[in-house]
């Protein structure tokens, strides 16, 4: 009786993956993917603005920052 119900589920399983349904949730994978990317590229964006208006309300900071990042490369060996 064991065999008989792993050769069951086995075909279960089989029966599953051949569904339609599953097949049809990867083209919703592959838009959840362009809808990451649309949201990633959104955010980065968003960062890039902050970044300059932080820039520009706060001078000395950023003119600070820029030198360390100057250093930095400067210093860097590859």
């Amino acid at each position: 009786m064991p065999d008989s119900e792993q050769r069951s589920q086995r075909q279960a399983g089989r029966d599953v993956r051949d569904l339609p349904d599953v097949q049809e949730s990867v083209p919703d994978t592959q838009e959840s993917d362009a809808a990451r990317r649309r949201r990633r590229a959104q955010f980065l964006r968003e960062l890039h603005e902050a970044k300059q208006l932080r820039d520009r309300v706060q001078p000395r900071r950023a003119r600070a920052a820029r030198m360390r990042q100057q250093m930095r490369m400067r210093t860097f060996r590859w």
